[in-house]
């Protein structure tokens, strides 16, 4: 939705081709184009924060909004960036990964741990092993079996989300060093710093105005 010149000048810091840039788009025309993708069978994951972007939030395979976007792509949205920040959308991606892996390894678990215990709890062993039991066991085994899992799920909290490098500091724009040299001024006068001109002038002033103070005395008295 953006203009021509702002997408490409973000896309290249980010270092996107341009040729995947899509700039001045309608409403309309992001849920289209999402459609496109999805008939090219791509699974699609848009982030939105506006009005204009509910339509291809409701489209997209998994809806992204900004926390703190319109309460409309919040309601669109599957997932909601509470602190605002692009970079959890990437921490987004990588706890479903690692919720999706945990998944399978309860499941995998569960299922080797049920098809070797159930039939030895039914008894199906003992013609072949004389092994068995006791009802009570069984009933241990099964309650393992749930809080095993449980367990595992917990794990999850130990999940440390990927580390960013620190962005690099783009250059400012020039000051005129009368306010630089004013800020700085500013800032040591702050502090105390007797370095400061504007500390110097006033203590100057302040030492004149005694001495003027002091003349007017001698000369009423």
């Amino acid at each position: 939705g953006d203009h021509e010149a702002t997408a490409r000048a973000v896309a290249d810091q980010i270092g996107l081709p341009p040729n995947r840039v899509r700039a001045g788009v309608l409403p309309a025309d992001k849920a289209d184009f999402v459609k496109r993708l999805q008939a090219a069978g791509r699974v699609v994951a848009m982030v939105g924060d506006g009005v204009n972007d509910s339509p291809a939030l409701a489209v997209a395979d998994v809806g992204v909004a900004i926390g703190g976007g319109t309460q409309i792509a919040i309601e669109t949205a599957d997932v909601v960036l509470v602190k605002s920040r692009l970079h959890d959308v990437v921490v987004a991606l990588d706890l479903a990964r690692a919720v999706y892996r945990r998944i399978k390894l309860n499941f995998l678990w569960a299922t080797v741990y049920n098809v070797f215990l159930i039939p030895l709890a039914a008894g199906a062993y003992f013609p072949f092993s004389h092994a068995r039991l006791h009802p009570a066991t069984a009933a241990l085994c099964m309650a393992f079996s749930s809080v095993s899992v449980v367990c595992s799920s917990l794990a999850l909290k130990l999940y440390k989300p990927p580390t960013f490098p620190a962005p690099a500091l783009s250059s400012s724009p020039s000051r005129s060093p009368t306010n630089s040299e004013d800020g700085d001024d500013h800032r040591r006068l702050l502090r105390g710093d007797p370095a400061s001109p504007t500390r110097k002038r006033r203590l100057t002033l302040r030492s004149r105005l005694r001495a003027r103070c002091r003349m007017l005395l001698y000369a009423y008295t």
